[in-house]
This record gives C-alpha cells, sequence and structure tokens, in this order.
C-alpha cells in the first residue's frame, strides 16, 4: 500500500511575476478527453488555435502555433533555428532575461553582444540604432517585458530601425503578451515567442510562437528532414543544420502545416489549454485586456504608495502587469512573504541579481488582473507589514486602489455612451 495521500495543493492567490492563478475555463478545458494527433477533429483545433493566436499577435503570419514545452522553450527554439555559429546577435539587457537571451545565444555558438541598461530603466531607441550600425548583427534579440525589473521596452521602432540594418528582430513576450501593447506585423517584428502562465492565464507548458516571413526564409535555408520520414522530394537546405531536433523550427513549420509530417506526438492537454486562453483573450478584445491588466496594475501602484511605499524603477516604462515596490528598510522582505503566504495564502515575488531582497514584485495579470485581487493583497500585504513593524500609513492602500478602479470604471462607462 502506499502512503501517498491524494493529490491537493493548498489553496493560493499568486499575485507575484508568474506563475498566475489559471482561469477555471482553461482547467476545464484542459480536462476534456484525448484524440489522437492525425485524428481531423485534433487537426482542426491545430488549426482554430493558429488562427486564434494570430489574433493574439497582431498579425497576419502563416506560422503561428505552438512550442509544446514552457516559454523557455519557445526561446530556445527561436534562437537555436536562427543563429549558426559565428552569427552576431545584438542583445539590449535590462534585466535578468536579457542575460538568459546572451546564454542561450552562446550555447548556440553565436556571438552575443550586449549593451546594458540601468536596471529600472528601458533603452531609448537611439541607443540600439547606434549599435545596431556599429555590429551589424544578423539578429535583434531583446525582452519586451522583463519581470525581474518590472519594465516594458517601447518596441513600435524597434522592429524598423532593425530592417534598416538587415537585422532580423527576435522578441521575448513571455510576460507581456496580453496585458501589454504588442503589435508583431505593424511593429515589424520577425519572431515573438510567449507563455501561458503570465497574461494569458494558463499554466505553464505551452509557448506561443508567432514567425513572419524573413525569419521563415532565413530557418527554411537550414531545414533538414529528420532520417526516416525524408521523402524523395526533401532537398536538404544550403545552411547547417539546427542543432536541436525538438525545437527544430523547420521541421515543426512542417507538423503544423497541411503535410502534417510526423515530429513528436502532440501535447494534446496543453493544447486544449492553449487554445482556450487564446478564445477568452479574443473573446475579450486583447484591446480590452491590455486597458484591464493597465487599470488593475495602476491600482496597485496606486495603493502601494497610498500606504507610503516606493515604487522601483521608471513608472513612465513599467509593465502594467508587474509592480516593484522596495522593502521597507525596517522588515525583512522574505519574512513578509512568508508570512503572507503562511497566513493569508497569498505568494508575491522577491527579485534577482542586485535587487534580491531589496524589492517585491507583485503581479496583477491574466485572470487575477481584477479588483477583488489587487484590494485583496493590498489589505493582506498592509496587515503582515504591520504586524513586521513596518512604518506605512495604515488604512490607506486599500481606499486608494479603490479609488482608481472607481474612475476607471467611470472612465470606461462614459466611453462607451
Amino acid at each position: 500500500m502506499s502512503d501517498f495521500a491524494d493529490l491537493n495543493p493548498p489553496a493560493r492567490l499568486l499575485m507575484g511575476p508568474g506563475p498566475i492563478n489559471a482561469d477555471p475555463r482553461v482547467l476545464r478545458a484542459m480536462s476534456t478527453p484525448l484524440i489522437g494527433q492525425f485524428d481531423p477533429a485534433m487537426t482542426g483545433l491545430m488549426g482554430e488555435t493558429m488562427a486564434l493566436y494570430r489574433e493574439v499577435f497582431k498579425t497576419a503570419n502563416r506560422w503561428t502555433f505552438l512550442i509544446d514545452a514552457t516559454a523557455r522553450g519557445g526561446i530556445e527554439a527561436a534562437l537555436v533555428s536562427l543563429i549558426e555559429p559565428g552569427d552576431k546577435v545584438l542583445i539590449p539587457v535590462f534585466g535578468r532575461f536579457g542575460h538568459l537571451l546572451a546564454e542561450i545565444v552562446r550555447r548556440c555558438d553565436g556571438e552575443a553582444i550586449e549593451i546594458q541598461a540601468e536596471w529600472g530603466t528601458a533603452f531609448d531607441p537611439s541607443t540600439i540604432e547606434v549599435a545596431l550600425k556599429k555590429h551589424q548583427p544578423k539578429l535583434l534579440a531583446l525582452c519586451q517585458g522583463d519581470t525581474s525589473t518590472t519594465i516594458c521596452q517601447p518596441l513600435a521602432d524597434i522592429g524598423a530601425l532593425a530592417r534598416k540594418y538587415d537585422a532580423l528582430v527576435y522578441v521575448d513576450a513571455t510576460a507581456s503578451l496580453g496585458g501589454n501593447d504588442l503589435r508583431a506585423d505593424d511593429w515589424h517584428l520577425d519572431i515573438v515567442t510567449a507563455g501561458l502562465q503570465k497574461c494569458l492565464a494558463g499554466p505553464s507548458g505551452s509557448a506561443p510562437l508567432t514567425l513572419g516571413p524573413r525569419a521563415e526564409a532565413a530557418i527554411q535555408r537550414r531545414r533538414h528532414v529528420e532520417q526516416g520520414i525524408a521523402g524523395p522530394n526533401d532537398v536538404p537546405g544550403q545552411g547547417a543544420r539546427i542543432r536541436s531536433n525538438y525545437f527544430d523550427l523547420a521541421m515543426l513549420m512542417d507538423y503544423w502545416s497541411e503535410k502534417r509530417l510526423n515530429h513528436h506526438t502532440e501535447a494534446t492537454t496543453m493544447l486544449y489549454g492553449a487554445r482556450e486562453c487564446a478564445r477568452i483573450l479574443v473573446a475579450e478584445g486583447v484591446d480590452a485586456s491590455v486597458r484591464r491588466h493597465r487599470v488593475a496594475g495602476d491600482a496597485l501602484a496606486k495603493g502601494l504608495v497610498g500606504m507610503g511605499l516606493k515604487l522601483f524603477g521608471d513608472q513612465a516604462h513599467r509593465m502594467a502587469n508587474v509592480v516593484g515596490v522596495y522593502v521597507p528598510p525596517e522588515v525583512v522582505g522574505d519574512a513578509v512573504r512568508r508570512d503572507l503566504l503562511v497566513d493569508f495564502g497569498i505568494e508575491i515575488g522577491t527579485s534577482f541579481g542586485p535587487l534580491h531582497g531589496k524589492i517585491w514584485r507583485i503581479g496583477t495579470m491574466g485572470y487575477n488582473a481584477r479588483k477583488d485581487c489587487v484590494l485583496t493583497t493590498l489589505a493582506a500585504l498592509e496587515s503582515v507589514l504591520l504586524a513586521n513593524g513596518a512604518k506605512i500609513a495604515a488604512g490607506q492602500g486599500v481606499p486608494a486602489a479603490l479609488a482608481h478602479f472607481r474612475t476607471a470604471d467611470a472612465a470606461a462607462r462614459k466611453a462607451a455612451e
């Protein structure tokens, strides 16, 4: 007899930088029965998923599909499929996840050229242009939103700048897609990847991706069909073979195309969840979702300031869905986080590197970008801070946030008239 009990995780309100609580509709979709990966019903669902994510990414790109992996798998698929040994890749780093891009580039034997911005700030496009002109990279790779610093990098001008210097553009939108404005086509972004576990209101484990014609051409030049399934008309590409089999986007395009060329067994349950994430978002309206995240994030920020806390970073470039706040000097940050989790069942995040222990990161994203989640978190945080001896303005956080929600609601009603 096994001594293991039934799986029964504790109830948590996940208000950190991700993951977040999945929308119940997504969990319900993931509980539906499995079907075979080449069943016409399944391939039909794959086609619907592609169409839905075109709306999410705001693109007409044919190649908009899922990587069966976490968001990091999507990042790796994009980079390993584009980078050949010796390729120059320019990486504007303004937080931990810029360093991650550089790490993966070096593992692909690419030349990672990092430019740095102070953590808590974004890059001016002119700084990126200077580096593009100087280094002439094959690829510009950057994050849109880096949750380690809560900063959102403006992208509207970046694609046009990269094309001016004949560079491809890859964007990691793991933490930003669905909660911050992103327009893959209008902004000339060649590849964008994301994850479900942030603003898309799902679990980690599936990575939506879109790639445009320039990126497609670069990847197809390296197309090599796997031995054992290659047909007589499958001529190997001229470029170096993509070094990963699983994350080979050329083979994955064959898999998601009408050919349905076998690659791996589709993660059916994750596809159900990813499809439902996109369906919910498209039904709400992508722009409406971005507004909802901004209202919730701003309300949280106003509540923290009302409580007497200091926000971290350039607020003009703050992500809509994550707020950074300095830990008051009279408390221990990890002790406050522990008490918040143990006593209230609410999780918030610390940060990395030079910011570890100095700031908390509080997320309002996906299913949790709601008034009740924000107000509950502020009330609980105030209680824990007071119990730990913090010098804050008691009773001010929740009213400040609530006032912002009411103002936003009134403005929305007036706009709808």
